[in-house]
Order: C-alpha cells, then sequence, then structure tokens
C-alpha cells in the first residue's frame, strides 16, 4: 500500500483513463469489441491473494453483521417463487420500454427510419429489451464471480459471512434472469464489450476494495437504478415480480459495499484515494458507453455510426442516462470519494452530467426499504418447506 500523501497521476487527462480525449467520442466508443463474442468461456487474470483470519469474533462490525442476519432470512427461490407459468406478451413487454430507446421527437425524415413500419418499431423493441436484460444477466454473473473473490480477500470474518450470502444470491440472479430471456422471450445477446472490459479491470486488481468499489458500488448501484426503472414501467407481472425479488437483494449487496469501504476510505491517503476516484470515474464512463446497444442495431441491418448521433440528440435518452447514476454519485459521496483531492471525481461527474444526485439518499441508509414484505417471505418460506 502507498504511504504517499499527495496524490499520484494528478495531471491524468481522459486519454490516460478511458483512451480518448473527449467523452463523446462516438468513432472511439464504438471500435470497442468483444474479441471472443462467439466463445462460450471466457478467461480472465485474477492477481488476488487468498486472504485467512483467525480472528472470529462475530459481530465486531454490527452494521456488516445486521446485514448478514437479514440475508438469512430473506432468501428467495428462483425456481418455486416465481410465476412462470404466466404467459409473456413480448410485444406488451417491447411497449413497455420502447421510451428508453425512442428517438422522442427527432426528425426521421432521411434516416434509416424513414421507411420503417409498426413491425419494425416492434421487433425493435422486443430486441430492446432482450438486450437489457442480457446485460443484466451478464453483469449478475459477473457479481456472482466478484463476491466469491470478496469472500476469498477481505480481512473481516462479519464481511467474508454476508459475502457469501451474496454469492447465493448472484447465482439465484443468473438462474431466473436466464430463464426468462431463455423460455419467455427470444435467448440473450452476448456480453456488451464495455461491460466485459469493466468486469476484466474489476476481477484483474489485487487489491480486495477495489472489487467493493468496481462491482459494489458502481455495477451493482447502476442495476438497481436500472431495475427500478423497469420494474417501474414493466406491466408484465412475471417480469415485474423477478425484478422485485432482485432490487431487494441487490439493495442489501450496495449498502455491503458502503458500509465495508467507508470504513476503510476513512484511513487511506489523498494518493490512494486518488487512484479510487479514478477507478470510479473509468466505470462510470464504461457504464454509460454500453448503454450505446451498438450489438442492437446491428442485429437490426443498420449501422451504429448512422444511428446513434440520431438517439444521442434525444433528450430523454440522455435523462434516462443520467437517472442510472442515482445510487451511485450518492454513494461515493458517503464514500468520500466526491471531495477528496480537490473534488476531483465530483469534477468528472460534473462532466459526465450526473452530479446532481449527490444528495439523495444512499444505499446503506436505504436498503431497508427494498426488503421483501412479510407476505412474500412467508411465500417464500412456505415454497421452501413444501
Amino acid at each position: 500500500m502507498s504511504t504517499s500523501t499527495e496524490p499520484t497521476n494528478s495531471a491524468s487527462t481522459n486519454q490516460d483513463l478511458i483512451g480518448r480525449a473527449e467523452l463523446n467520442d462516438l468513432e472511439a466508443i464504438l471500435s470497442v469489441s468483444a474479441p471472443d463474442v462467439d466463445e462460450a468461456i471466457r478467461v480472465v487474470k485474477d492477481n488476488s491473494d487468498a486472504i485467512f483470519t483467525w480472528d472470529y469474533e462475530k459481530g465486531s462490525r454490527p452494521a456488516l453483521n445486521k446485514l448478514y442476519e437479514k440475508a438469512k432470512v430473506s432468501m428467495w427461490n428462483g425456481e418455486t417463487d416465481l410465476p412462470w407459468d404466466t404467459v409473456v406478451d413480448q410485444e406488451q413487454v417491447a411497449k413497455d420500454n420502447m421510451a428508453l430507446g425512442s428517438f422522442g421527437d427527432v426528425d426521421l425524415r432521411h434516416t434509416p427510419f424513414a421507411n420503417w413500419g409498426d413491425d419494425e418499431w416492434m421487433n425493435l423493441g422486443m430486441e430492446f429489451q432482450n438486450w437489457s436484460l442480457s446485460q443484466f444477466m451478464h453483469g449478475e454473473q459477473g457479481a456472482l464471480i466478484c463476491t466469491a473473490k470478496i469472500v476469498e480477500t477481505v480481512p473481516w470474518i462479519d464481511a467474508k459471512y454476508y459475502a457469501s450470502t451474496q454469492v447465493m444470491d448472484e447465482a439465484r440472479h443468473v438462474e431466473v434472469f436466464a430463464k426468462y430471456l431463455d423460455t419467455k422471450l427470444n435467448g440473450h445477446y452476448p456480453l456488451n464489450p464495455h461491460l466485459g472490459l469493466l468486469l476484466e479491470d474489476i476481477i484483474g486488481d489485487s487489491r480486495w476494495d477495489m472489487t467493493y468499489l468496481g462491482m459494489q458500488i458502481m455495477v451493482e448501484g447502476l442495476a438497481l437504478a436500472a431495475f427500478g426503472f423497469m420494474h417501474q414501467m414493466t406491466t408484465e407481472p412475471l417480469l415485474k415480480q423477478l425484478l422485485r425479488y432482485v432490487m431487494s437483494d441487490e439493495a442489501r449487496h450496495v449498502a455491503f459495499g458502503v458500509l465495508s469501504l467507508k470504513e476503510y476510505y476513512a484511513d487511506l491517503s489523498d494518493a490512494e484515494m486518488f487512484e479510487r476516484q479514478e477507478f470510479a470515474f473509468e466505470a462510470a464512463v464504461r457504464m454509460r458507453d454500453r448503454f450505446m446497444q451498438q450489438e442492437v442495431w446491428e442485429r437490426m441491418g443498420l449501422k451504429p455510426k448512422e444511428v446513434l448521433p440520431l438517439l444521442i440528440e434525444n433528450p430523454n435518452r440522455l435523462l434516462f442516462q443520467q437517472m442510472l447514476f442515482t445510487k451511485i454519485v450518492p454513494n461515493c459521496k458517503k464514500l468520500g470519494l466526491l471531495n477528496r483531492n480537490d473534488g476531483w471525481l465530483r469534477h468528472k461527474f460534473e462532466e459526465l452530467g450526473v452530479i446532481q444526485f449527490e444528495d439523495l439518499t444512499d444505499t446503506s441508509d436505504e436498503y431497508q426499504a427494498f426488503a421483501l414484505g412479510d407476505a412474500e417471505l412467508s411465500a417464500s418460506a412456505a415454497s421452501l418447506s413444501a
């Protein structure tokens, strides 16, 4: 661990951090591709050491112990607690979510969409739905691997205990998203390359807290916000209940990251915090870039470079992308990441257009609001004992 008290590499530019000078350089964003898109297995180097602890005092970190006890009684069964016999109307699911990919009032004359009819727009909506749920599924597998890594690398027994419950949660999430995509929709999309690069960065970093920061705060934080929007918009009962159950877990997961890192980051030097600030910014950009959905446009026979400038012009689309950071920004503030080193990350979030969310309630204070109700837990318990 560095002992410097001054931030290193303080002159880092966007070019240094994300490989391009301009955040909205479409050419650079679309140049990122996945080399193993057709492979069923992806190997990522994990550079971390496994840490044993012989301090078994349970409850020395009361907030983490509370999360652990909550997790024990909040388990649900993805196979029996969801109404899988529901007949899903894919077109209705697509209609519910088309607003997320619409062009609003953009003039589409003299564009590739000029001659599109209802069938083409409906197909696009279904592809958007499949793509979104596919990336959630891939992200949940990333969380499964990262949380297993947290069990291995975090030095506190209370954190190991809680992280072990999250491993089970994430396995359940991958299971239900995969089943929904494969049995109710038309299968799934491959991993988006921007999300893939972020998962590689998170898994490849040797420092245990970077796994927390990348996955628990950034990836899971954005997922929690996105699940909330989709849950609010959809009228499809199976998807709505699936998202409700997943959100109840995800809120605990993000709170786990905030509670763990708040203690650890309080003792880091400015130089060490600067490295975390840079990592958070890179993660934020990669997650934003993945919502360009270039795989959808290619599957629809369109050229992303011709389509995306039209979408980017739509203020409703921009607002949706910004709202995905409603959990990330207040959590970063709670961890002290916004204002250390002369507010470096604050300025970067201003550049991204998301700093306005900093005073929203952080997840460590609101996670219980997402908890399953007594009736929901009773139904889950009944299914487990049946």
